[in-house]
Protein backbone atom coordinates (compact mmCIF):
# COMPACT_ATOMS: atom_id res chain seq x y z
CA UNK A 1 0.00 0.00 0.00
CA UNK A 2 0.87 3.26 -0.47
CA UNK A 3 -0.10 5.48 2.32
CA UNK A 4 -0.12 9.63 3.10
CA UNK A 5 0.64 10.43 6.73
CA UNK A 6 0.77 14.19 8.17
CA UNK A 7 2.67 15.01 10.97
CA UNK A 8 3.46 17.52 13.33
CA UNK A 9 1.82 21.25 13.70
CA UNK A 10 2.03 23.86 11.59
CA UNK A 11 3.59 27.72 11.86
CA UNK A 12 1.68 30.61 10.50
CA UNK A 13 4.17 33.86 10.57
CA UNK A 14 3.32 36.40 11.82
CA UNK A 15 6.34 38.41 10.88
CA UNK A 16 10.13 37.08 10.20
CA UNK A 17 11.09 35.90 13.53
CA UNK A 18 7.41 34.80 15.09
CA UNK A 19 4.83 32.65 14.38
CA UNK A 20 1.33 31.13 15.63
CA UNK A 21 1.65 27.73 16.48
CA UNK A 22 1.01 24.95 18.97
CA UNK A 23 2.38 22.25 21.20
CA UNK A 24 3.01 19.22 18.63
CA UNK A 25 6.02 17.18 18.12
CA UNK A 26 5.37 15.10 15.50
CA UNK A 27 5.93 12.09 17.70
CA UNK A 28 2.49 10.13 17.00
CA UNK A 29 2.80 10.46 13.36
CA UNK A 30 6.87 9.27 12.94
CA UNK A 31 5.38 6.38 15.27
CA UNK A 32 2.72 5.77 12.60
CA UNK A 33 5.53 6.15 9.46
CA UNK A 34 7.88 3.97 10.78
CA UNK A 35 5.28 1.27 11.64
CA UNK A 36 3.29 1.35 8.00
CA UNK A 37 6.94 1.44 6.52
CA UNK A 38 8.53 -1.68 8.71
CA UNK A 39 4.86 -3.59 7.58
CA UNK A 40 6.06 -3.47 4.12
CA UNK A 41 3.55 -0.03 2.98
CA UNK A 42 4.76 2.63 0.74
CA UNK A 43 4.69 6.26 3.18
CA UNK A 44 4.52 9.66 2.23
CA UNK A 45 5.36 11.81 5.37
CA UNK A 46 4.21 15.40 5.42
CA UNK A 47 5.95 17.01 8.29
CA UNK A 48 5.36 20.08 9.90
CA UNK A 49 8.34 21.92 11.81
CA UNK A 50 9.69 18.76 13.93
CA UNK A 51 13.05 17.59 15.82
CA UNK A 52 11.87 14.07 14.72
CA UNK A 53 13.69 12.24 12.12
CA UNK A 54 13.14 8.98 10.20
CA UNK A 55 15.73 7.06 8.05
CA UNK A 56 13.98 4.19 6.43
CA UNK A 57 14.09 4.00 2.57
CA UNK A 58 10.19 3.38 2.15
CA UNK A 59 9.44 6.38 3.24
CA UNK A 60 9.13 9.91 1.61
CA UNK A 61 9.67 12.91 3.56
CA UNK A 62 8.12 16.02 2.72
CA UNK A 63 9.09 19.31 4.53
CA UNK A 64 6.50 21.89 5.19
CA UNK A 65 5.78 25.16 7.72
CA UNK A 66 2.33 26.35 7.19
CA UNK A 67 -1.25 25.22 6.58
CA UNK A 68 -1.19 26.40 3.21
CA UNK A 69 1.86 24.35 2.10
CA UNK A 70 0.63 21.48 4.20
CA UNK A 71 -2.39 21.62 1.86
CA UNK A 72 -0.70 22.34 -0.91
CA UNK A 73 1.45 18.88 -0.46
CA UNK A 74 -1.07 16.71 0.20
CA UNK A 75 -3.53 17.36 -2.48
CA UNK A 76 -0.65 17.07 -4.82
CA UNK A 77 0.14 13.67 -3.41
CA UNK A 78 -3.24 11.95 -2.09
CA UNK A 79 -4.30 11.03 -5.73
CA UNK A 80 -1.76 8.47 -6.09
CA UNK A 81 -1.88 6.77 -2.18
CA UNK A 82 -4.24 4.10 -1.56
CA UNK A 83 -4.97 6.49 1.42
CA UNK A 84 -4.30 8.92 4.36
CA UNK A 85 -3.82 9.05 7.89
CA UNK A 86 -3.97 13.43 8.94
CA UNK A 87 -2.33 13.20 12.36
CA UNK A 88 -0.75 16.55 11.88
CA UNK A 89 -1.90 19.36 13.97
CA UNK A 90 -2.88 21.94 11.25
CA UNK A 91 -4.00 25.52 12.48
CA UNK A 92 -6.91 26.69 11.89
CA UNK A 93 -6.14 29.97 11.49
CA UNK A 94 -3.56 32.10 10.29
CA UNK A 95 -2.87 36.25 9.81
CA UNK A 96 -4.07 37.45 7.12
CA UNK A 97 -1.06 39.94 6.83
CA UNK A 98 2.35 38.84 7.33
CA UNK A 99 5.08 41.66 8.48
CA UNK A 100 8.07 41.50 5.99
CA UNK A 101 10.48 42.49 9.10
CA UNK A 102 10.39 42.44 13.03
CA UNK A 103 7.43 44.18 14.66
CA UNK A 104 8.65 46.68 17.67
CA UNK A 105 7.40 46.86 21.06
CA UNK A 106 5.28 49.95 20.97
CA UNK A 107 2.72 51.33 24.04
CA UNK A 108 -0.75 50.25 22.56
CA UNK A 109 -1.68 46.72 22.02
CA UNK A 110 -0.89 44.91 18.78
CA UNK A 111 -3.92 43.21 16.96
CA UNK A 112 -3.45 40.57 14.65
CA UNK A 113 -6.51 39.63 12.52
CA UNK A 114 -6.70 36.10 11.29
CA UNK A 115 -8.32 33.83 8.74
CA UNK A 116 -9.35 30.42 8.63
CA UNK A 117 -7.21 28.10 6.76
CA UNK A 118 -8.22 25.66 4.40
CA UNK A 119 -9.56 22.49 5.75
CA UNK A 120 -7.41 19.82 4.56
CA UNK A 121 -9.32 17.00 5.86
CA UNK A 122 -12.59 18.15 4.11
CA UNK A 123 -10.77 19.07 1.03
CA UNK A 124 -8.81 15.59 0.75
CA UNK A 125 -12.72 14.15 1.69
CA UNK A 126 -13.96 15.66 -1.21
CA UNK A 127 -12.10 14.03 -3.45
CA UNK A 128 -11.49 10.59 -1.28
CA UNK A 129 -12.34 7.68 -4.06
CA UNK A 130 -14.47 4.73 -3.07
CA UNK A 131 -11.24 2.53 -2.79
CA UNK A 132 -9.08 4.91 -0.93
CA UNK A 133 -9.52 5.54 2.92
CA UNK A 134 -9.18 8.30 5.23
CA UNK A 135 -8.02 8.18 9.11
CA UNK A 136 -8.44 11.47 10.94
CA UNK A 137 -7.61 12.51 14.99
CA UNK A 138 -9.34 14.64 17.38
CA UNK A 139 -8.13 16.57 19.71
CA UNK A 140 -10.90 17.38 22.32
CA UNK A 141 -10.95 18.76 25.68
CA UNK A 142 -15.01 18.22 26.72
CA UNK A 143 -17.79 16.39 24.76
CA UNK A 144 -15.34 14.39 23.51
CA UNK A 145 -16.64 11.46 21.60
CA UNK A 146 -19.46 13.40 20.40
CA UNK A 147 -17.29 15.83 18.73
CA UNK A 148 -15.36 13.35 17.57
CA UNK A 149 -18.16 11.56 15.81
CA UNK A 150 -19.18 14.70 13.95
CA UNK A 151 -15.55 15.88 13.04
CA UNK A 152 -15.49 12.38 11.04
CA UNK A 153 -19.31 12.22 9.71
CA UNK A 154 -17.98 15.98 8.49
CA UNK A 155 -15.04 14.85 7.42
CA UNK A 156 -15.60 11.25 5.70
CA UNK A 157 -12.91 9.61 8.06
CA UNK A 158 -13.46 5.79 7.99
CA UNK A 159 -12.45 5.88 11.34
CA UNK A 160 -11.40 8.84 14.15
CA UNK A 161 -8.61 8.17 17.01
CA UNK A 162 -9.71 10.45 19.78
CA UNK A 163 -7.23 11.91 22.00
CA UNK A 164 -8.25 14.11 25.30
CA UNK A 165 -6.54 16.87 26.51
CA UNK A 166 -8.25 15.37 29.82
CA UNK A 167 -6.02 11.96 29.93
CA UNK A 168 -2.57 12.35 31.99
CA UNK A 169 0.78 11.88 30.07
CA UNK A 170 -0.99 12.10 26.88
CA UNK A 171 -1.27 13.71 23.56
CA UNK A 172 1.49 16.41 23.31
CA UNK A 173 4.98 16.08 23.96
CA UNK A 174 4.70 13.02 25.93
CA UNK A 175 5.90 9.45 24.40
CA UNK A 176 3.20 7.98 25.49
CA UNK A 177 -0.66 8.08 24.25
CA UNK A 178 -4.19 7.07 25.18
CA UNK A 179 -7.24 7.22 22.11
CA UNK A 180 -10.02 5.73 21.02
CA UNK A 181 -11.17 4.59 18.10
CA UNK A 182 -14.31 4.66 16.57
CA UNK A 183 -15.54 3.60 13.35
CA UNK A 184 -17.97 5.25 11.09
CA UNK A 185 -21.15 3.21 12.48
CA UNK A 186 -19.92 4.35 16.48
CA UNK A 187 -18.47 1.36 16.86
CA UNK A 188 -16.00 2.48 19.86
CA UNK A 189 -12.68 0.87 20.92
CA UNK A 190 -10.64 2.57 24.24
CA UNK A 191 -6.70 1.43 24.86
CA UNK A 192 -5.22 2.31 27.61
CA UNK A 193 -2.11 4.60 28.03
CA UNK A 194 0.94 3.25 26.62
CA UNK A 195 3.99 4.41 24.35
CA UNK A 196 3.12 5.91 21.13
CA UNK A 197 5.10 3.21 19.24
CA UNK A 198 2.78 0.68 20.64
CA UNK A 199 0.07 3.37 20.03
CA UNK A 200 1.07 3.81 16.55
CA UNK A 201 1.12 -0.61 16.12
CA UNK A 202 -2.94 -0.49 17.97
CA UNK A 203 -3.98 2.23 15.34
CA UNK A 204 -2.42 0.37 12.07
CA UNK A 205 -3.99 -2.97 12.96
CA UNK A 206 -7.42 -1.19 13.35
CA UNK A 207 -6.54 0.14 9.61
CA UNK A 208 -5.37 -3.23 8.18
CA UNK A 209 -8.34 -5.10 9.97
CA UNK A 210 -11.36 -2.61 9.43
CA UNK A 211 -10.72 -0.74 6.45
CA UNK A 212 -12.40 -2.68 3.29
CA UNK A 213 -9.88 -1.54 0.65
CA UNK A 214 -6.96 -3.16 2.55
Amino acid sequence: MKILITAGPTYERIDPVRFIGNYSTGKMGFALAETCAKRGHEVILIAGPVQQQIALPNVKRIDVESAQEMYEAVMENYPTCDGAILCAAVADFTPITTANKKLKRGNDNLIIELKPTKDIAVSVGNIKKEKQFLVGFALETNDEEANALKKMQRKKFDFIVLNSLNDKNACFGYDTNKITIIDANGKKNSFQLKPKKEVAQDIINHLEQHVPCL
